[in-house]
């Protein structure tokens, strides 16, 4: 019913790092290539852990920003936008919080698990409760129906899939629906209408989905035919009534395998991490200070690779060659430690060098990036507008 769609967002946290890069960014410049991508920044979602203390959210969702695009993140292909530059975002969560159970909000997964985590912070608000329910509204509003997520946030799809599900049972049958939507099969001439008969009687009484495939491209070939119509030959066809906001869906995403400077995950918290644009100096050094396998006190010890946070970086950074080489050469103690952190080195500067290339321009007109910006914030806040208009039409909320 509606063009495939990919929408993902990030909390602003400052410069990136390189666990940002291979667990999210990556993936994003993939998907920028296959499918229509919107790629915002979370600014209110961060206020929900940081409602006490907003001062630098701002810079930090420019300097965001500013690393999506040296990743290789490209404003041509994707739509960039802030959450708070397009206010749909509140008007939509705020309808929703209506009509969604409490009980669903207290369920969901990573409730009670943040708050242990942030047992220093009070977060009985309902920005913390509730900001699943933004999430939701963050996917519906632009009918989003793939989110790329790991495995641990396909619950957040599924509490979305639901919240659409109850909406649409809620506010999708307009009164009459089927003599409306009877009225506009004639509408389609006598030929289409006829086909289109057959193709609803047959995935009613055979659950056949082409028949829906079929009757979409038979939809497709009526250029005249309104948006208002064409939502409820849709839902005619499939039984459901009128559909006016979609089930999204998890686009699965590989977890990330940048271990940090200490062996354990790519974190802030854990002060491990090197930032995407990060100096070529201050990588050399932070990386030459790694801990190494501890039975490799003197240079002629013999060590064990899988012992060895650096080889967790050859993992990501090195070929079959060079691994092997680590294997051998590190097992023996026929290379030094300094001689096995060469090639990561090597490896994580040949990374980074194009994305400070692609940052500098960036850097030297700041200007640029709020182009960019007020450009992607103006087209999602048109695909914005029109799902509200639905929302408030089937509400009964146009004064139009």
């Amino acid at each position: 019913m509606y063009a495939e769609r990919v929408l993902s967002g990030m909390r602003p946290t400052g410069s990136l790092h390189l666990g940002h890069y291979h667990g999210v960014l990556k993936n994003w410049v993939k998907l920028q290539h296959e499918y229509p991508c919107l790629f915002f920044v979370a600014d209110w979602h961060a206020l929900t852990t940081r409602y006490d203390d907003p001062q630098g959210i701002v810079e930090a969702s420019w300097d965001m920003v500013v690393d999506w695009l040296a990743a290789g993140v490209d404003p041509a292909r994707a739509t960039l936008f802030i959450q708070s530059q397009v206010p749909e975002h509140a008007e939509l969560h705020l309808l929703l919080s209506m009509m969604a159970p409490l009980g669903w909000l207290e369920r969901v997964p990573t409730y009670k698990d943040q708050q242990e985590k942030l047992e220093n912070k009070d977060l009985s608000t309902y920005g913390f409760l509730g900001y699943p329910l933004l999430q939701s509204a963050d996917i519906l509003i632009y009918r989003a129906d793939k989110v790329p997520v790991g495995e641990d946030q396909v619950p957040h799809i599924e509490f979305s899939r639901e919240v659409a599900r109850r909406f649409n049972h809620l506010y999708g049958r307009e009164p009459g629906f089927e003599e409306k939507a009877r009225e506009t099969v004639r509408k389609l001439g006598s030929k289409r209408a006829r086909r289109y008969e057959e193709l609803r009687t047959y995935y009613q009484q055979q659950g056949e989905r082409l028949a829906i495939e079929r009757a979409h491209a038979l939809l497709d070939e009526v250029h005249d035919l309104s948006h208002v119509d064409r939502e409820r030959l849709c839902g005619y066809l499939e039984g459901t009534g009128k559909m006016i906001l979609v089930e999204p869906g998890a686009l699965l995403t590989a977890a990330s395998r940048m271990p940090g400077l200490d062996g354990q995950k790519m974190s802030k918290s854990y002060g491990n991490t090197i930032t995407l644009r990060e100096d070529a100096a201050s990588v050399t050094h932070k990386l030459r200070r790694m801990p190494t396998d501890p039975a490799r006190i003197r240079r002629t010890d013999p060590g064990d690779p899988e012992n060895c946070p650096v080889w967790q970086l050859h993992q990501v950074y090195s070929d079959d060659n060079c691994r092997a080489w680590v294997q051998q050469g590190c097992r023996s103690a026929a290379i030094g430690c300094l001689d096995c952190k060469q090639p990561v080195i090597d490896g994580i500067l040949r990374e980074q060098a194009p994305m400070r290339e692609r940052a500098q321009p960036y850097l030297d007109k700041p200007q640029l990036v709020r182009e960019i910006i007020a450009d992607g914030s103006a087209k999602a806040r048109h695909l914005a507008r029109e799902t509200m208009r639905d929302v408030r039409q089937a509400m009964g909320l146009d004064y139009r």
